[in-house]
């Protein structure tokens, strides 16, 4: 039996304010069509600049 399980593949998308790839998570699921941006972080000074 192998030691190793491989994983599927993960969807990735692009952080609208860092640019930086992000992977898609499990808090995600129903909503990942509509997530922007990677953390909260990048979602809090990306409205800051409008």
């Amino acid at each position: 039996m192998p030691k190793h399980i491989k994983k599927p593949v993960i969807p990735t998308k692009q952080c609208t304010a860092c640019g930086l790839p992000f992977t898609w998570r499990r808090k995600w699921e129903r909503t990942w069509s509509e997530v922007k941006f990677c953390s909260e972080r990048c979602r809090r000074t990306r409205s800051a600049l409008k």
